[in-house]
């Protein structure tokens, strides 16, 4: 019989709860990690050929050698990660199958030396998701298919938790300790109502059944053992003073390991936000910036995540099926017989030729520097 001694067991159990984080990072936890990463930049990642995520990822529809060609453009720029979303009906239409999808995608990504932060759950666009086919786009409107997760009954319906809970865990607990994966983003502007889009099909309660479910989500996503950072990104409200703090961005705030946020607007802006953020003395990602008609632009905010060494995604690599070139205001007033005199997101057109070439040449220019 094999005996063990107390010290080495007293090692081995260390050693475990030191791989499963069942704790939110201390403050010197998160620093240590983040300084032996790059500088951070990418974009938020689907490709031209999907839809929404549904489509990126369903069997019938998940495109291996398109994903190959456009992160090898992302790669060309010099881009080091990208921020991809799941779902939770993907785990429970096929867990194997998409284990397996999962697995091919990080092989690609790391093929091309780029880290996905992969997102759990988003409270953004279409309430209703639906396996299968997905309908077409909506001509000339701002990601016209994009849907939630979960879905509004899901979310209102408590039976349906522990599937959640399963869809987090088997996926985290397959891949938390993976090293291609650089974090998780556990959930996507929970208390985002869609207001202009889809309201009407919301759950009254939304943000209250968000709320107390968020917490969970930290929760299940630690238990499963995840050794890289969790977080999700504050994008709205006033963030100088914790007293300004709305109850769902106080949560995303207390229990991220590391600090993330989204900014849309021009630099001074987002200058700012950073200098709120800075006071939490933890690692500040940008998850979402880059609308070119609000003035958020390459040339305008790279510069600042640079000086402050915060990392940065923009919303869309390569222009497609989500239509994001399209200003926001699309759904008010669809673009269907012209294009926008300004692209609003995307970085290349779907054959691989940048918007601007002033702008991908920036890009590459900065990011060696």
């Amino acid at each position: 019989m094999l005996r063990i001694g107390i010290g080495a067991i007293v090692l081995l159990w260390a050693a475990v709860a030191c791989a499963a984080q069942t704790t939110r990072w201390s403050e010197d936890k998160a620093q240590e990690w983040y300084a032996k990463q790059p500088w951070m930049v990418g974009s938020n990642y689907i490709p031209a050929t999907s839809i929404n995520e549904l489509e990126m990822w369903q069997a019938e529809t998940f495109d291996p050698k398109r994903i190959d060609l456009e992160l090898g453009w992302a790669e060309s720029l010099g881009f080091n990660t990208m921020r991809v979303f799941l779902h939770d009906l993907l785990w429970q239409q096929d867990p194997e199958g998409f284990k397996k999808r999962l697995d091919i995608f990080l092989n690609i990504a790391k093929k091309h030396h780029i880290r996905p932060l992969f997102v759990l759950f988003d409270s953004c666009w279409d309430p209703h998701p639906k396996l299968g086919k997905q309908h077409a786009p909506t001509p000339g409107v701002h990601n016209s298919g994009w849907v939630q997760s979960p879905g509004a009954a899901a979310l209102k319906d408590a039976a349906q938790y522990p599937r959640l809970e399963a869809y987090v865990k088997r996926v985290v607990g397959a891949f938390g300790r993976d090293e291609r994966v650089l974090g998780w983003d556990v959930w996507n502007e929970p208390s985002n109502t869609n207001q202009g889009s889809y309201e009407k099909g919301e759950a009254a309660n939304k943000k209250d059944l968000v709320e107390a479910l968020l917490p969970k989500v930290f929760s299940w996503a630690r238990a499963a053992g995840a050794t890289q950072p969790l977080t999700s990104a504050v994008w709205e409200g006033d963030w100088s003073e914790p007293e300004k703090l709305g109850a769902m961005t106080k949560i995303q705030l207390e229990l991220s390991d590391v600090i993330s946020f989204h900014n849309y607007d021009k630099p001074e802006e987002f200058e700012k936000r950073v200098k709120w953020l800075q006071t939490y003395h933890r690692p500040i990602l940008c998850t979402e910036y880059m609308a070119r008609g609000n003035g958020s632009t390459f040339q305008g905010i790279l510069p600042l995540a640079k000086k402050y060494h915060v990392a940065a995604y923009n919303w869309g690599l390569v222009a497609g099926k989500t239509q994001t070139y399209f200003p926001w205001d699309s759904w008010q007033k669809p673009y269907t017989d012209h294009l926008p005199a300004q692209w609003h997101h995307d970085i290349f057109q779907a054959d691989g030729k940048p918007y601007s070439v002033e702008e991908t040449d920036y890009i590459k220019a900065i990011l060696k520097g």
